[in-house]
């Protein structure tokens, strides 16, 4: 199975510390963000990922590089500026991720979560919901008993992990689209599945969440 990493984006709520750098390659443990997603991905089995690339996109590059060195593809789609937010990216990369069910995963999110679980999913489109953290209480979905997705509360947050169709993307016209009204209109049809999640996980957003996170790290 192939997985998509999300890294286009500016983390412009980062200030200084994306002034020159993108977000995907802020470091916890020594180790970047995009390369704790890399390494988890390749224990999960997963052997070729895709990677799309906007702002400051040639140092991940230059970073990652082919991924021969965790045993892993690595393919870039490459975007230009602007980025094309979640949607349009995958859109845009579907070339490169092919035909059968794919991981998405956003590179700015630190989780333990194991995405094996996710890969035996038998009813792709399938997201990640977690608890709604303190900055971000309204939440973005409910979840009900048989693991159907719905728009009701109570409401738990998109963590960013996907298990996706290529075919939920293949008709978007080319350019920045948005991945929530996919996920609506997914909903309308009765066709989007979800899994909490209560592990560890921080949406890396801020430079304070930064440094959750790597507290987080040095505790485990």
């Amino acid at each position: 199975m192939k997985a998509m990493i999300l890294a286009a984006g500016r983390g412009e709520r980062m200030g200084p510390l994306t002034a020159s750098r993108p977000k995907p390659l802020l470091e916890i443990g020594g180790v970047a963000l995009i390369e704790h997603h890399v390494q988890r991905l390749v224990a999960c089995g997963i052997d070729a990922i895709v990677i799309n690339l906007s702002y400051q996109g040639a140092q991940i590059r230059e970073r990652l590089g082919d991924g021969r060195r965790w045993g892993v593809s690595i393919a870039y789609s490459e975007e230009g500026e602007p980025p094309l937010e979640a949607a349009g990216g995958i859109a845009h990369a579907l070339p490169l991720l092919g035909a059968e069910p794919f991981l998405l995963v956003n590179s700015d999110v630190f989780t333990d979560f194991d995405c094996r679980v996710l890969m035996r999913s038998p009813r792709p489109p399938c997201i990640v919901l977690v608890p709604n953290p303190a900055h971000h209480p309204s939440g973005d979905f409910g979840l009900d008993a048989s693991g159907r997705v719905r728009a009701e509360p109570p409401l738990l947050t998109y963590a960013g992990i996907a298990l996706f169709d290529p075919r939920l993307f293949a008709e978007l016209s080319p350019g920045r689209r948005a991945l929530k009204p996919l996920l609506d209109a997914a909903i309308v049809r009765h066709e989007l599945h979800g899994l909490e999640f209560r592990g560890l996980w921080i949406d890396v957003g801020t430079p304070e969440r930064l440094e959750h996170a790597r507290a987080a790290a040095l505790e485990r």
